[in-house]
């Protein structure tokens, strides 16, 4: 009888009710987790952007502000809920993972397996406790793979409309999905999947891809392509306080839980060495290519984490055919193991990725060493009311007409998301995207500054006393109360406000 070639079989039992239901379990999680402190600062400027929908800001593209706008008209300014479309791209992430294995001829414990290895991934984990653009951005990386692998099974070309529309959406949120699409292309070129190079659906995708992105392109060339200052601004501080310095390392410990590694050095392997891998030779080299280019670019080691996935799928598969060799005592042993070894390492990165101590508990104080970003999320509504405090101090005529100068994009995002509250003014910042809404009309002629120093203030300005500090309640020392913590009341900048504005600009 004539075997039926690899890509043509159908695909394996069905594991996606299982599937579901750990992912659904997922956003439980996090919805009863995530409340646990407050906003982080970056959630803070993203949050403040997502009031002044554009088609691109400075620091990011459109996407993640653009979810952030539809959280906060369904939940209003609720930490849980400005989460919850992140905890679901997650878990969207876990079952397309699942379906990875199954498009790879994985069994039902192979899509189990690895549907698991993703949730208990460190930045899977705590991309799903933020609103931050590393959340979609891992989803978009998932979802292409998914499509490759299934393309390759199928043979049917029109996923390429699917393919090209996840790199679209995924250049409309991290521009990093470059280094995905040179993998891609790589792959494409390396292998016999360079077939399709003569399909129509492969260009009708590429043109999908781009028309997706358009808009952000138009906006970029607008701004006279601003966001390449504002990278290579941030590349240079990251490699000037060591941030690349452990990309290899990180691979290990925060890419991926360091407890699947057996998995993910599987997969590789199966992609490049296994006689039923061949036809998905593809997947191998969207892993190594960006590894590579991340490599000489002295990337982050998180980076690389929306591309495991696919590895950690075919691993499972790995996995699962081993176990089908040996007898069932000993299979079964090997089972009970795997899932073992895979809850006591979900149990350890939950503990380390989820906001879910107590602070200033012995666990927190463990945690923070690991996830400092924790820090970051405390103290925000105290400060602001610090800032309304020091409003009420002003005298009445002064008081109606006073500015608030947050140096950096959480003063000023905590300001905008608290201070109406207050019956505060909106922020004003010479930061990222903040710069370009200026500084009001008429210029405010007495401001309350925070995250500028004693000495730069009275640069500035005419007059300066100290009126406050900054703080939390649980005394927690993080950016805001150890590197800037004095807030001023200035009065009379020195220069002319449109001179001053002009040079303000920065980036952070």
């Amino acid at each position: 009888m004539k075997s039926i070639p690899a890509q043509e079989q159908p695909p394996a039992p069905n594991a996606t009710g299982v599937v579901i239901a750990l992912a659904a379990g997922l956003v439980v999680l996090h919805v009863l987790t995530n409340g646990q402190y407050g906003f982080h600062r970056d959630e803070l400027a993203t949050l403040d952007d997502a009031r002044h929908l554009a088609w691109g800001y400075v620091a990011y593209p459109p996407i993640t502000p653009f979810f952030g706008r539809i959280q906060l008209e369904l939940f209003g300014p609720s930490v849980r809920g400005v989460r919850f479309l992140s905890a679901m791209a997650q878990a969207i992430a876990v079952v397309l993972s699942g379906l990875m294995a199954r498009e790879l001829g994985g069994k039902r414990l192979a899509q189990i397996v690895a549907a698991l290895a993703v949730a208990i991934a460190p930045v899977s984990l705590a991309a799903g406790a933020l609103l931050q653009y590393v959340t979609f951005d891992y989803l978009w990386w998932v979802l292409t793979a998914y499509l490759i692998i299934r393309l390759l099974r199928t043979e049917n070309p029109r996923l390429w409309l699917g393919i090209g529309a996840a790199i679209g959406l995924g250049m409309m949120t991290k521009y990093s999905m470059l280094f995905f699409v040179a993998g891609i292309v790589a792959g494409l070129l390396l292998t016999d999947a360079r077939r399709y190079l003569k399909s129509s659906w492969l260009w009708a995708g590429v043109a999908l891809s781009l028309l997706i992105f358009l808009p952000n392109l138009i906006w970029q060339i607008q701004q006279h392509f601003i966001t390449l200052d504002f990278l290579k601004h941030i590349h240079a501080r990251d490699i000037r306080w060591g941030r690349t310095k452990g990309f290899l390392p990180d691979q290990i410990y925060i890419a991926a839980n360091l407890f699947t590694i057996p998995l993910w050095v599987a997969g590789l392997y199966f992609y490049f060495r296994k006689p039923e891998g061949k036809s998905f030779r593809m997947v191998g080299w969207m892993f190594v290519v960006p590894f590579v280019l991340f490599v000489i670019a002295k990337g982050r080691g998180y980076y690389m984490a929306p591309s495991y996935p696919m590895l950690l799928a075919a691993g499972a598969v790995v996995e699962e055919r081993w176990l089908a060799s040996m007898r069932s005592t000993r299979a079964r042993a090997w089972r009970v193991a795997t899932f073992g070894v895979l809850t006591v390492g979900g149990v350890l990165m939950a503990f380390f990725a989820l906001p879910m101590t107590p602070v200033n508990s012995s666990l927190w104080n463990i945690a923070v060493k690991v996830n400092d970003d924790f820090r970051e999320e405390l103290g925000w509504p105290e400060l602001v009311a610090e800032v309304a405090r020091i409003r009420d101090t002003l005298p009445a005529g002064e008081r109606d007409h006073v500015a608030i100068l947050g140096a950096n994009y959480g003063e000023a995002g905590a300001i905008d998301m608290y201070g109406a509250a207050y019956g505060l003014p909106k922020a004003i910042s010479g930061v990222n995207s903040y710069w370009a809404r200026g500084y009001g009309d008429p210029p405010p002629q007495t401001l309350i500054v925070l995250g500028l120093s004693h000495h730069y203030v009275d640069e500035l300005f005419q007059s300066c006393e100290l009126a406050g500090h900054t703080g939390n309640p649980y005394r927690v020392s993080n950016e805001e109360s150890k590197d800037h913590p004095d807030i001023f009341i200035c009065r009379n900048l020195r220069d002319p406000w449109p001179e001053f504005w002009k040079d303000f600009r920065y980036y952070g």
